[in-house]
């Protein structure tokens, strides 16, 4: 009688372990693919250039401080006019007046009691003169012109906006770059590459050309795009 259940027992024990076999078996089957990552850079050139110019003009009364700011608008339209830039280009983007005493918290007399802050936007797509007229920003300080960074940046920011004229190309590079990186890998495992399994094209970025501390990438008219794609191909 003890036989008949150490028989079952056996048979049981068989069966699991070809189950087992055959699951293991599917695995590696399953498992044969190799993933790999393929670069594609290039160097592009911003094509769009917004340069805001921020000024401070104060006074005891607003119509003095009016004045002043009128002087130094004048003074800057003349500046861009006489580096050969489309007065056309710029447009008023912020007005602030400030009136000191009306500051709950100020404490005494505050001078000068009127503040106008005022934004010029500069916007052009002819980089190069923008970067050689932004090197003689000096002159307005000269006019008298006082400028402040407290709105924004100080200096010109530049913009690559041809993305995706660029994208279809840079793809295939990199698809290109991967699946030569899989025949590479399946040559040293003695394997074929088969059919694709998985793809994942990657994000677009835009970085600075030179890695400079403290120059941000918006501030560099020489970029460089990249994209990495992850790509999945099965072995046969």
């Amino acid at each position: 009688m003890k036989l008949l259940p150490a028989l079952v027992l056996a048979v049981a024990t068989i069966v699991a372990a070809s189950l087992i076999g055959e699951g293991l078996t599917d695995l590696r089957t399953g498992d044969r693919y190799v993933t790999v990552k393929g670069l594609a850079e290039r160097e592009v050139e911003a094509d769009l250039a917004l340069w805001p110019l921020h000024f401070v003009a104060s006074g005891t009364t607003l119509q003095q401080a009016r004045e002043e700011a009128r002087v130094s608008r004048e003074a800057i339209f003349a500046f861009i006019e006489r580096h050969d830039i489309d007065a056309q280009q710029v447009e008023l983007q912020r007005l602030n007046v400030n009136d000191t005493a009306a500051n709950p918290y100020r404490s005494g007399d505050t001078e000068p009691r009127f503040i106008i802050n005022q934004t010029l936007m500069v916007r052009s797509t002819e980089i190069e003169r923008i970067r050689d007229t932004a090197q003689a920003v000096g002159e307005l300080l000269d006019a008298g012109v006082v400028l402040s960074s407290d709105y924004g940046p100080s200096g010109p920011i530049y913009l690559f906006n041809r993305l995706n004229e660029i994208k279809p190309t840079m793809i295939a590079e990199a698809t290109a770059a991967a699946r030569e990186s899989a025949e590479q890998f399946a040559r040293d495992a003695n394997a074929d590459i088969g059919t694709l399994r998985r793809a994942n094209q990657g994000v677009f970025e835009i970085r600075a050309r030179d890695q400079a501390a403290g120059i941000p990438e918006e501030q560099q008219p020489i970029k460089t795009v990249r994209v990495v794609t992850t790509i999945e191909y099965y072995l046969d």
